[in-house]
């Protein structure tokens, strides 16, 4: 399978600019630590079956972009939030992971002051997280199932990569720097599979996990 190229541009974006399906301010308690507002980017190498951000992947037409100064100054309204609860930003998605180059540029603008969150698959080249490991202060995993069959017939993709970057991110920030989503999916996996996961991520230390169940309309 081929990779997806290390922070690579949607197309017809300026340089320096992202597309974003959505910005959500005032959230507490989803995000992190917190006042957070999410800034969801446009964009993901998945193909899941029951996604609940489908336009991620969908036409640009009517979606904002924004420069990472651009997004940094429409956010300082919220800098007293941010700074009195110890909240910040969560980049979401989408695959905030594929515009690796836009929260850096973004961290160097809010500097230490607002907490970073990242919110990804972490279906992406090892390079993008050893780039962002170095700036980000949390992160929320969507594991899906570490069983490669499920995975795969969930997303379309394997997940080799994955519990390669997972592995990696627990070493390098510590696994009480991350929760891993760990949901029960309808027709892909069963408890059992979810526990089977729950205690392959304990072996790498993980142990933050948010356990919950898909809602469908199937």
């Amino acid at each position: 399978m081929q990779d997806t190229p290390s922070n690579s541009p949607h197309p017809l974006t300026p340089p320096g600019a992202a597309w974003f399906i959505g910005i959500s301010r005032h959230r507490i308690g989803i995000d992190g630590e917190g006042v957070t507002t999410l800034a969801a980017f446009h964009g993901c190498p998945l193909d899941c079956r029951y996604c609940l951000n489908a336009h991620c992947k969908g036409s640009t037409q009517g979606l904002p972009r924004y420069t990472p100064e651009e997004l940094y100054n429409m956010l300082l309204i919220d800098n007293l939030y941010f700074i009195a609860t110890g909240g910040g930003v969560c980049f979401g998605g989408g695959e905030p992971l594929l515009r690796v180059d836009f929260i850096k540029q973004f961290r160097a603008l809010c500097g230490n002051d607002w907490k970073i969150t990242i919110e990804s698959s972490l279906n992406v080249p090892a390079k993008n997280v050893e780039e962002i490991a170095a700036i980000a202060d949390y992160y929320i995993i969507d594991i899906k199932d570490c069983n490669d069959e499920i995975y795969f017939a969930y997303t379309g993709r394997h997940n080799s990569r994955v519990m390669k970057n997972l592995q990696y991110l627990a070493e390098y920030v510590g696994p009480d720097h991350i929760t891993v989503r760990l949901p029960l999916i309808p027709d892909y996996n069963t408890p059992e599979d979810v526990e089977r996961s729950a205690a392959l991520l304990a072996e790498i230390g993980i142990t933050n996990l948010d356990r919950f169940k898909y809602k469908t309309n199937m």
